[in-house]
C-alpha cells in the first residue's frame, strides 16, 4: 500500500513539472507573439454601390484588430467590426399625391481574417476575408465578407485607407466604397 502511494506521488509530482514546462512556453510564446503584434482601431465612412447603392446612402464602419508581424513587411491578424448602412427615403407618387417611405438601414458584424504588406515605409496593401453577420434588417442572414484596401500612413501611428468592402449575400451583394482613419494603439 505504500508503494501505491509513492508511486502517486512520484506521478503527481512529474505532472507537475510537465504541467509548469508547458506553462512556461506558453508564457513565452505570448509574451513573444505580443512583442510584435499591434492593437488597431479604424473608423470610416463610405457611399454604397451596386445593388447596395440602390437602397442606401451612406454607411459608417469602426474596426478593431489585432495584427501579428509576421515579417517586416508582412502582417496578419483578427479583426472585428461593425458596419451600418442608412436606407434611402423614396418618394412614391399614389396619383393622389405622394408619399414618402423610409428605407430600412442595414447593419452587418464582419468577423475576419486581415492581412497587410507594407509596399514601402508609407503605403501597404490588405486584405479582410472573412464572414459579415447581418444584425439588421429582420432576414438579413449575412455572407462571405471581403475588404481589399490601400493605405496611406500619416505618421507610425495614423494611416489613410481607401477600401472597398463586399458582402456576398444570397441572390446579390451589398458593397461599399470607404475612406477613413486607422490608429495603431501599441
Amino acid at each position: 500500500m505504500v508503494c501505491y502511494y509513492l508511486i502517486a506521488l512520484l506521478h503527481i509530482n512529474q505532472t507537475i513539472l510537465i504541467m509548469k514546462k508547458v506553462l512556461l512556453l506558453v508564457f513565452i510564446a505570448v509574451t513573444g507573439f505580443t512583442a510584435n503584434a499591434q492593437f488597431t482601431a479604424g473608423v470610416s465612412g463610405g457611399l454604397p454601390v451596386g445593388d447596395s447603392g440602390d437602397v442606401a446612402t451612406f454607411a459608417i464602419a469602426v474596426d478593431l484588430g489585432y495584427l501579428f508581424e509576421i515579417s517586416d513587411s508582412f502582417s496578419a491578424g483578427p479583426t472585428l467590426g461593425v458596419q451600418h448602412n442608412f436606407g434611402k427615403e423614396y418618394e412614391l407618387d399614389t396619383g393622389v399625391g405622394t408619399v414618402t417611405i423610409d428605407g430600412e438601414d442595414a447593419t452587418f458584424l464582419p468577423i475576419a481574417a486581415a492581412a497587410r504588406f507594407n509596399v514601402s515605409d508609407a503605403f501597404s496593401l490588405g486584405a479582410d476575408l472573412g464572414y459579415a453577420v447581418g444584425l439588421a434588417p429582420d432576414g438579413n442572414d449575412g455572407g462571405f465578407y471581403y475588404a481589399p484596401r490601400a493605405a496611406y500612413s500619416v505618421s507610425d501611428l495614423i494611416d489613410i485607407v481607401l477600401g472597398y468592402r463586399g458582402v456576398s449575400l444570397d441572390g446579390g451583394s451589398w458593397n461599399i466604397i470607404s475612406l477613413g482613419l486607422e490608429f495603431g494603439i501599441d
